[in-house]
């Protein structure tokens, strides 16, 4: 059966879903030119590469915070609502598959740990980064998975506080997260490679009352 993290309070939990949005219109910026960008889950019309301009200027900050020898990579950014609802769809079909015995809530709630529902997604809000941590060369450090690894797949390395990675591994997280704190960003916890700001699971992490990004159409 499926297990959820300790003490770990998911995306879809209602202390997340019922703060309300004060969306304060600020425009998606483009991320290529100003930081490391990866093009492995690249889209024609550049989306994945667009944040909004608070959060794109704290990453800034936070890499010029870094170690010589580190940089940012980012993975992705801004994701389409149709392509959000997709993902998440999917992977709780292929839950549902693999643990028949779950119920649809159950499967919704599991789903939460690797994608958000499109209702409450930071991604389609232009409020969330994937990213890693690269050498000048572009080439990655160990983080313990992959980016988008899923708890099956990674038997659940993929939670930022996992056990199971290794000494290295385990101080590269924490240096992103001594990078990414200080500028205002939070992390979560199911997912090492996702960081957000201004969105409602930012929001309920600091205590901001309400989020500063609502879903935002990207028009190019």
């Amino acid at each position: 059966m499926w297990q959820s993290p300790n003490d770990v309070v998911l995306i879809s939990d209602p202390r997340v879903t019922s703060i309300p949005v004060r969306e304060c219109g600020e425009p998606l910026a483009d991320v290529r030119g100003r930081l490391r960008v990866d093009g492995r889950l690249a889209d024609d019309a550049g989306a994945y590469a667009h944040l909004r301009r608070g959060l794109l200027d704290r990453l800034e900050r936070a890499e010029r915070g870094l170690p010589e020898g580190f940089h940012l990579l980012i993975v992705e950014g801004y994701r389409p609502i149709a392509t959000q609802r997709r993902i998440f769809d999917g992977y709780r079909a292929e839950l549902q598959t693999t643990f028949p015995e779950m119920s649809p809530e159950e499967a919704y709630i599991a789903a939460s740990r690797y994608v958000s529902p499109v209702d409450v997604a930071p991604h389609t809000a232009g409020a969330a980064v994937d990213l890693t941590l690269c050498a000048p060369d572009g080439t990655e450090y160990d983080m313990g998975t992959q980016v988008n690894d899923n708890p099956e797949q990674s038997d659940g390395a993929c939670y930022t506080a996992a056990p199971n990675i290794s000494a290295d591994a385990r101080v590269h997280r924490k240096l992103l997260a001594a990078a990414l704190e200080p500028v205002g960003l939070v992390n979560y916890p199911t997912e090492w490679w996702h960081w957000s700001y201004g969105d409602r699971y930012w929001a309920m992490s600091t205590q901001a009352g309400d989020a500063r990004y609502g879903p935002v159409e990207f028009t190019g």
